[in-house]
């Protein structure tokens, strides 16, 4: 009884297995080519159209130009960096200590003789 129980489920699974199967429709990851749409972009297309002409979706339009907007900033304040001479500040966490936290343990705190 148990094996019929055991072959009925597994043809049931492998039934189930094969209906969502054929019913799965492909995904395709594409790579957007940020290029293409920047130079879209600067030729003073919008979003819309832009998703339309490259057959991507708007989302990675603006993505695209998020990501433009980030490397321009990057290459501003490398740029910057490099005419002035300077590096750019640490942050506060990196920085060097206070004078306070810097000097050695008051006598009173070491230890007695």
């Amino acid at each position: 009884m148990t094996k019929k129980f055991a072959l009925a489920a597994a043809s049931a699974m492998l039934v189930t297995t094969v209906a969502f199967a054929t019913n799965a429709r492909p995904v395709y990851a594409a790579k957007v080519d940020c290029d293409a749409v920047m130079s879209e972009v600067n030729s003073g297309k919008k979003a819309k159209e832009i998703a339309t002409d490259l057959k991507i979706s708007t989302s990675s339009v603006y993505k695209c130009k998020r990501h433009a907007k980030e490397v321009a900033k990057a290459a501003t304040k490398s740029s910057m960096q490099a005419k002035s001479g300077k590096e750019a500040p640490m942050a506060p966490a990196m920085a060097a200590p206070s004078p306070a936290m810097a000097a050695p343990a008051p006598a009173a705190a070491a230890s007695p003789k």
